[in-house]
C-alpha cells in the first residue's frame, strides 16, 4: 500500500468535512449538505460518498475528489502540503522519493557548452575571414538562403588550418579530452610517427546539430565549394561522442516537430541544407537522417509526432536504395515495441493493422528539393501530396528505363514485387495491388494468384491463429497483458498506459474531440494525484516537450514521486500503438459513463428527495437533464467506435 492510499485509509472523509464546518445529513448510505465553496443555503448539493472516500458539488462549483482534493481547495493549499497534512494527521511517515529513471540534464552540460561556444567560433569565420565570406556567398547565391536563415540554424566556416580550432579552445580553458569527446578534433596515431591531435573540421561549411530538445549534439560540414580537393567526402559528420549519435538523431527535428504534429506528416530528404531551404520556403515538417539510410532508432523517435511520412529523397540510384532500406527499417521500428528485428521481407507487412501511412515522393531527375522549391514552392507541394504508397513506388521504380513488354522482364518484376503485395494484411489492399500488377505489365491476373509464393506459414493459418488469439481476449482485458479492469481501477490502467506511451495522448485527445467529445481532462480521474500527473502530460504536449515522461519526471512535486513511481513499473502489454489506443480509448469512455451514471443515481435521489420536501426542483432538473443529453452523446461515441474497429 502507497503512502497515499494508507493516509486515505486511516482518515474518515465525514470526519474532515464536519470539522471544516459542513452540516452534513445521512440519506441512505451517502451524506447531504450544503457546499462550503460557495453561496447557497436553498438547495443541498454537497454529496459525500464515505465508502470511496470522495465528495461531489452538484450546484454552483461542480467540482470533486478525495480528501486531498477536499483540504486543497478547503485551504488554498497545494497537494504537497495536503499531502504532509493528512500525513501527520494520519500518522504515516512520508519517505523521500526521487524518479527511478531522473533525467541526467547535468551530466554532459560542459560538452554542451563546447559545442554551443564551437557554434560562434565557426559563425565568426563566415562572417569575418575571406574564405569563410567565399562561403557565405555560396550559401547567399547558389544555395539561395537569407542571411536570417543562416542567422537562425547557426551555419558557419571551419578554417583551413589543422589546429585553429583546437588552439582557440585550448585558450578558453577546454582541455583536449573536451575537444576529443565534444568530436571537435582528431587524434591521429600513425604507425612510426608522433601523436597528432588535428581540427575535425577544415575548409568547410559548418551546420550545427541538435537533438529534438534543441540542444547542441554535433556538427554536419559540407566541403568548401572552392575546394581543390574535390575527391574529399562531400559531407562529414562529428565522430560518435557521448551526446552524438547520428543512428539516434534526426536533423532539424527540434524546428520540425510542432509542424510535425500540426500537419501530422513528417516530410524527410536527404540533405541539411534542404531542410533549411525548405523551412525557409515555409515547409517546416521536413527534417534529414545524418547519412542516406534511415535506421529503426530515427523511426521510433519519428513515432512520437507522426505516423504519416514521406520520404522525398534524391532520385538517383542510392537514393532510390536508400529509400527501401529506410522502409525496411520503418516496418520493423513501427512493428514492434519491444525488440527491433531487421525484416526485409516484411516491408509492408503490417502497414494496415499499425494504420502506419507510409509514401514516397518522386522528385524530378537532376533536381534536389531546395532547387525544387526554389524554382517553384507550388510544385514542391503538389508533389508530396502526390505521394504514392509504397507498393506503387516500387513497381513504378523498377518499370523506369525497362521493357514492360519483355517476358523476362515481367517476370523479374512479379519476383520481386508480388512477395510485398502477399505480406499485406489486407485482402482489399492485396487484390487492388495485384489488379494494378496485371494492369501496369499487361497480363492475366490469374497468372500472379498462381504464381503466388509458398514459402513460410500459409495466410489462412496466420489469419486464424490471429482470430483464435483476438476472440480469446476478454473485452475487459488489456491485449496481451492479464490486467483486468476488475482488479485494477480503470484510472490506474488508463494513466499507466499514457505514462509508458506519452505519444497516445495527442491522438486520443483528436479521437475523442472528433467523436464530439472533450478531450481527456483532470476531472476524468478521482484520484487527486492522478489528476496533477495528467496535468503535467497536458503541459508537456503544450509546450512541444519531446520527452514526455522525462518532463513530468522533473516537474512533479517529490510528493507525487511514489505514485509516479508505481506507474511507472505497471505491467503494460507488448502490443502496437493502434491496439493499446482503442483500450485507452475504452477505459476514457468507461470512467466518464460509469461517473455520469453515477451522478444520475445521485441526482434523481436529491431529486426525488426535493419533491418529498417542497424544496425547489429547478437546479436539479436542469443538471439531471444535462447530465442524461451527456450519457446518450457518450453513448453513441461508444457505439460509432466500436462499429468503427468492427470494420
Amino acid at each position: 500500500m502507497s503512502s497515499i492510499d494508507e493516509i486515505k485509509s486511516r482518515i474518515d472523509i465525514l470526519d474532515l468535512v464536519n470539522e471544516a464546518g459542513v452540516k452534513l445529513r445521512r440519506s441512505g448510505r451517502n451524506y447531504l449538505g450544503f457546499c462550503p465553496f460557495h453561496e447557497n443555503k436553498r438547495t443541498p448539493a454537497f454529496v459525500v460518498w464515505p465508502e470511496s472516500g470522495t465528495w461531489r458539488c452538484f450546484g454552483e462549483c461542480n467540482e470533486g475528489g478525495d480528501i486531498f482534493k477536499f483540504i486543497m481547495k478547503k485551504e488554498g493549499i497545494d497537494f504537497k502540503e495536503a499531502l504532509q497534512r493528512l500525513a501527520e494527521r494520519a500518522g504515516v511517515t512520508l519517505e523521500r522519493f526521487q524518479p527511478e529513471h531522473p533525467e541526467q540534464r547535468e551530466e554532459y552540460q560542459r560538452l554542451r557548452q563546447l559545442l554551443e561556444d564551437a557554434v560562434q567560433f565557426y559563425r565568426h569565420h563566415l562572417f569575418n575571414t575571406p574564405a569563410g565570406r567565399s562561403a557565405l556567398n555560396y550559401l547567399l547565391q547558389k544555395r539561395k538562403l537569407t542571411l536570417q536563415t543562416i542567422e537562425t540554424w547557426g551555419l558557419g566556416y571551419a578554417p583551413q588550418g589543422h589546429q585553429i580550432a583546437f588552439q582557440h579552445f585550448k585558450e578558453r580553458g577546454y582541455s583536449e579530452q573536451d575537444l576529443i569527446d565534444a568530436g571537435l578534433v582528431s587524434v591521429i596515431e600513425d604507425e612510426g610517427s608522433a601523436r597528432r591531435v588535428l581540427d575535425r573540421f577544415r575548409h568547410r561549411i559548418v551546420i550545427p546539430i541538435r537533438d529534438e530538445q534543441g540542444r547542441m549534439a554535433g556538427f554536419g560540414a559540407r566541403i568548401h565549394p572552392e575546394d581543390p580537393r574535390q575527391d574529399q567526402a562531400k559531407f562529414i559528420n562529428t565522430a560518435e561522442t557521448p551526446i552524438f549519435s547520428k543512428g539516434r538523431l534526426l536533423y532539424g527535428l527540434d524546428r520540425a516537430r510542432k509542424p510535425i504534429r500540426t500537419a501530422d506528416q513528417a516530410v524527410i530528404v536527404e540533405g541539411y541544407l534542404d531542410v533549411i531551404a525548405l523551412h525557409q520556403a515555409g515547409f517546416e515538417n521536413v527534417i534529414s537522417p545524418m547519412g542516406t539510410a534511415l535506421t529503426e532508432d530515427q523511426l521510433h523517435l519519428l513515432k512520437r509526432f507522426t505516423r504519416k511520412i514521406v520520404l522525398a529523397l534524391d532520385p538517383d540510384a542510392a537514393g532510390q536504395k536508400a529509400i527501401l532500406r529506410g522502409l525496411e527499417a520503418a516496418r520493423a521500428s513501427m512493428d514492434r515495441q519491444d525488440e527491433r528485428l531487421f525484416d526485409a521481407r516484411g516491408l509492408l507487412r503490417q502497414e494496415a493493422r499499425l494504420q502506419a501511412d507510409l509514401r514516397v515522393a518522386n522528385l524530378p531527375d537532376g533536381l534536389d528539393p531546395d532547387e525544387i522549391v526554389a524554382r517553384d514552392p507550388e510544385e514542391w507541394k503538389r508533389l508530396i501530396a502526390e505521394a504514392r504508397p509504397v507498393v506503387e513506388h516500387v513497381l513504378e521504380t523498377l518499370l523506369r528505363s525497362r521493357n514492360a513488354d519483355d517476358p523476362k522482364t515481367k517476370v523479374e518484376i512479379v519476383r520481386q514485387v508480388l512477395p510485398l503485395i502477399e505480406d499485406l494484411p489486407n485482402p482489399i489492399e492485396r487484390d487492388s495491388y495485384r489488379q494494378m500488377l496485371a494492369r501496369r505489365l499487361k497480363v492475366d491476373e490469374r497468372t500472379l494468384t498462381g504464381s503466388r509464393p509458398v514459402t513460410g506459414t500459409p495466410r489462412k493459418k496466420l489469419e486464424r491463429r490471429a482470430t483464435a488469439g483476438a476472440a480469446s481476449t476478454p473485452a475487459n482485458r488489456l491485449p496481451g497483458a492479464g490486467i483486468s479492469s476488475r482488479t485494477t481501477s480503470a484510472e490506474t490502467i488508463c494513466l499507466a498506459l499514457l505514462l509508458s506511451h506519452p505519444d497516445l495522448l495527442p491522438r486520443l485527445d483528436r479521437r475523442l474531440q472528433e467523436s464530439g467529445l472533450a478531450a481527456l481532462n483532470a476531472a476524468d480521474f478521482g484520484y487527486t494525484a492522478y489528476q496533477l500527473l495528467l496535468e503535467l502530460l497536458h503541459k508537456a504536449l503544450e509546450q512541444d516537450e519531446a520527452e514526455f515522461l522525462q518532463f513530468v519526471q522533473a516537474h512533479a512535486d517529490e510528493s507525487l514521486h511514489e505514485v509516479l513511481k508505481t506507474l511507472s513499473a505497471f505491467p503494460i502489454p507488448k502490443d502496437n500503438d493502434d491496439r493499446l489506443l482503442d483500450e485507452l480509448t475504452r477505459l476514457v469512455l468507461q470512467l466518464r459513463r460509469q461517473a455520469l451514471s453515477e451522478s444520475l443515481n445521485q441526482l434523481r435521489f436529491l431529486l426525488e428527495e426535493a419533491r418529498q420536501s417542497g424544496q425547489p426542483e429547478t437546479a436539479y432538473l436542469h443538471t439531471v437533464l444535462e447530465y442524461t443529453r451527456s450519457l446518450n452523446v457518450l453513448d453513441l461515441a461508444r457505439k460509432k467506435m466500436s462499429e468503427t474497429r468492427r470494420e
